[in-house]
């Protein structure tokens, strides 16, 4: 039995079980940066374009609002605005992030958020010609790979172009 197979299952891991969506498990090493942990630069060998990162906005006719985006790109706040329906968006301060979401910085995941809250989540459509992606289950340094058309479905997501070179 492989390590990655023992791993203790997260929140995010037993919804996508409950909801029987086949998922890997992944999992990183971590490092902090000042008070905030976060995944080294080493991805084991995985493309940072297959690797997505969960961000919480908040815009004044929605309220908070999440983007999914490649590891490799920034967000288009504008564009993430535009298809969520608001004039702008900005992004949460750190300081209210966990009390938004329920997750600490780097562990924000769109199952988890969309389980307990129902924001409206974008996915870069880019994840959806790739099949599967990452994001995180949830836990710094922990990551699940899904397809992503299960995901969409999942969170009730709505994929756009919302990403941005670097």
């Amino acid at each position: 039995m492989s390590k990655k197979s023992k791993l203790k299952k997260t929140l995010v891991e037993k919804i996508l079980d409950k909801n029987k969506i086949s998922y890997q498990q992944h999992e990183f090493a971590t490092h902090t940066e000042g008070d905030v942990a976060q995944m080294d630069v080493d991805h084991g060998g995985i493309e940072e374009h297959r690797i997505y990162k969960t961000l919480v906005l908040s815009g004044k006719a929605t309220g908070p609002v999440v983007g999914v985006v490649p590891l490799d790109q920034h967000l288009n706040e504008k564009e993430l605005a535009r298809v969520s329906g608001n004039k702008k968006v900005n992004m949460v301060p750190l300081k209210d992030l966990e009390k938004t979401t329920g997750y600490e910085h780097g562990a924000n995941t769109p199952i988890g958020i969309w389980e307990k809250f129902e924001y409206p989540i974008y996915i870069d459509a880019s994840a959806e010609q790739q099949g599967t992606i990452l994001v995180s289950s949830g836990k710094i340094g922990r990551s699940v790979e899904l397809d992503a058309n299960d995901l969409q479905t999942l969170v009730h997501a709505q994929f756009a172009d919302i990403a941005t070179d670097k």
